[in-house]
């Protein structure tokens, strides 16, 4: 048995089985990469211009839209390299910390999306008290406790992934250093590690998907107490893009990873995996863009400015 020390580099196949489809999904996801980096860039960077954006549910798109930036670099540029360049190597530091990175953008997204769905809470069930509430220090917070926790949360189990020996192979069958991908190569008791993975499973996804339905629940109570039609439909409107981009990241994120046998398939779907991971990014600043009056409105400031 080989100790996991003398492990140095990790070969990533990416998508062997699409031989002849290399150069498309380089154009593919180059394209998607580029346009979703954009679009979050012109989410931040408008956000902090204008001062009229300069309020609690912008502030957490900000943080979102930088989150989305994160995850995306820690995983599409290596995949690029590897469907152009064939360079398929990683070294073992570097295959854990992209491990890690992923993990924890993960993790952050969910807690930013449940603080965010509480800032829609207090907008809709208490609006008088908005402002004191939704002040500039419980933001600041907010978010602050949503990164922490993203990264304080992955640790123990990247850890004890970092501590796997790996006697069988060093090839990984996935485009990027995924859990799964490692526990499948590895021939250490990979038991202990899938239980912390549900257990992780449950403080991303299922706590704070709790939290987030729990605010949602108070909110849909509150908006069918408003007696007029157009009173509805601005409270609607106020938390509709927030609640797609909810629907949109529990939804696939259930249909990619949580099913019975997702550690243990011996040939993972990587394809909807990589669909996941680069269109959520994208769709996230078309959907604010397209739904939020104030960011379309802020744009055009912009415009007549330059002129």
């Amino acid at each position: 048995m080989v100790n996991h020390t003398s492990v140095t580099e990790f070969l990533i196949l990416g998508f062997p089985e699409f031989p002849e489809l290399q150069l498309p999904l380089f154009t593919l996801f180059s394209l998607l990469y580029l346009m979703a980096l954009l679009g979050n860039l012109f989410v931040i960077c408008i956000i902090c211009a204008d001062r009229h954006l300069h309020t609690p549910m912008y502030f957490f798109l900000a943080n979102l839209s930088a989150l989305d930036i994160c995850s995306l670099t820690s995983i599409v540029p290596k995949l690029l390299v590897i469907l152009l360049a064939k360079n398929f190597n990683i070294s073992f530091v570097g295959c854990i910390l992209q491990m890690y990175c992923y993990t924890v953008c993960i993790s952050t997204e969910f807690t930013l999306l449940t603080a965010m769905a509480y800032d829609r809470y207090i907008a809709i069930c208490n609006p008088l008290r908005y402002l004191n509430i939704m002040n500039k220090k419980a933001c600041a917070v907010l978010a602050a406790a949503s990164w922490t926790a993203g990264l304080l949360e992955p640790l123990p189990h990247n850890f004890a992934i970092s501590q796997f020996f790996f006697c069988n192979s060093n090839i990984i069958n996935h485009f990027f250093c995924e859990v799964a991908a490692l526990v499948k190569i590895s021939c250490s008791d990979t038991s202990v590690i899938q239980t912390m993975n549900y257990i992780l499973g449950v403080f991303i996804i299922f706590i704070p998907f709790l939290l987030t339905l729990a605010s949602y629940m108070f909110i849909i109570s509150s908006i069918l107490k408003i007696r007029s039609s157009k009173g509805k439909s601005k409270a609607f409107s106020t938390c509709s893009s927030h609640f797609t981009v909810i629907l949109l990241a529990y939804g696939t994120m259930i249909g990619v990873y949580v099913h019975p046998g997702a550690m243990d398939t011996a040939d993972p779907n990587k394809l909807p995996i990589a669909v996941y991971i680069v269109t959520l990014p994208l769709l996230n600043p078309v959907i604010y863009s397209l739904r939020s009056r104030e960011l379309k409105v802020a744009l055009k400031r912009a415009i007549m400015k330059t002129h």
